[in-house]
């Protein structure tokens, strides 16, 4: 199940995380926390689905077909963010991604002030990975990062500072994409293991890069839930993203930040009348 809101563009937020997940072969249900006015060169309007509809449609999907992981998006308010945690918690979900949308790739700000402290404090301890960029992870320490080499210290000090007492670690996937480098290494902190893992992919020169962060996020709840775990399904979500942006960066949608190609499996094994009947 995906919580986040509604990208008009279909770039990112639910309409991202719903094309990943079914990509990589999970089933995916959803509840929408907003309406966003997008597209690929920016937001324009932002209207806050009411809390108690949140609520109905977390109970509604996890009441009935229930979810073997959840990924959480964009939350924007603090009542938001107080409804999802309420809803939540009383389902006891193992596999809780969460996704810590701060900024659109257009640079639009998505949540409130107060917000980012509820999410820290109440919902980040809930989730088993936390997948922040480098401007995210640097709101949630209160420093900057100066270079790559920051990457694991700030991976682990997240988790520690994130983690709840007496209760399972979280894991801290850190994102490289805002780096300029040539081969871009994300760092994932296994917390439950004390370990980290090196992903690298080559950076892909390229203006589509609206939705990455949903993308990559959504793949790794699609992966944990299906069984697989926490290192494999990092790894596998990033290699998912990296094939995405590569078969994605040579096309033209909208006049801004286009999407990744989310079916490239597809472009790879193209489906006929043939195969389908």
């Amino acid at each position: 199940m995906t919580i986040a809101g509604s990208d008009s563009g279909g770039g990112a937020g639910i309409q991202a995380d719903i094309k990943a997940i079914s990509a990589t072969g999970g089933y995916a249900a959803s509840a929408i926390t907003a309406v966003t006015v997008q597209n690929t060169l920016g937001v324009s309007a932002v209207h806050i689905v009411p809390p108690e509809i949140i609520v109905g449609q977390i109970e509604a999907v996890l009441g009935d077909i229930g979810a073997d992981a959840v990924k959480i998006g964009m939350l924007g308010t603090a009542g938001t963010v107080a409804a999802v945690f309420g809803a939540i918690q009383k389902f006891h979900i193992d596999n809780i991604v969460l996704d810590p949308v701060m900024v659109a790739t257009s640079g639009d700000k998505l949540i409130e002030d107060e917000a980012v402290g509820m999410l820290k404090e109440r919902l980040a301890p809930l989730a088993r990975v936390i997948t922040p960029n480098i401007p995210e992870a640097e709101v949630i320490l209160g420093e900057k990062l100066r270079s790559r080499d920051d990457l694991p210290r700030f991976a682990r000090n997240i988790s520690e500072k994130i983690s709840a007492p007496e209760s399972r670690m979280v894991s801290v996937y850190m994102k490289a994409g805002h780096l300029d480098e040539e081969v871009l290494t994300d760092i994932f902190y296994n917390a439950e293991e004390d370990r980290f893992v090196e992903l690298a992919s080559p950076y892909v020169r390229t203006v589509n890069t609206h939705g990455t962060g949903c993308t990559l996020s959504s793949a790794i709840a699609s992966y944990l839930a299906q069984g697989f775990g926490l290192d494999e399904s990092a790894g596998l979500a990033k290699n998912y993203l990296e094939k995405a942006l590569a078969s994605g960066a040579g096309y033209e949608t909208g006049h801004g930040h286009g999407p990744v190609n989310h079916f490239w499996l597809l472009k790879k094994n193209p489906l006929t009348l043939k195969n389908v009947i």
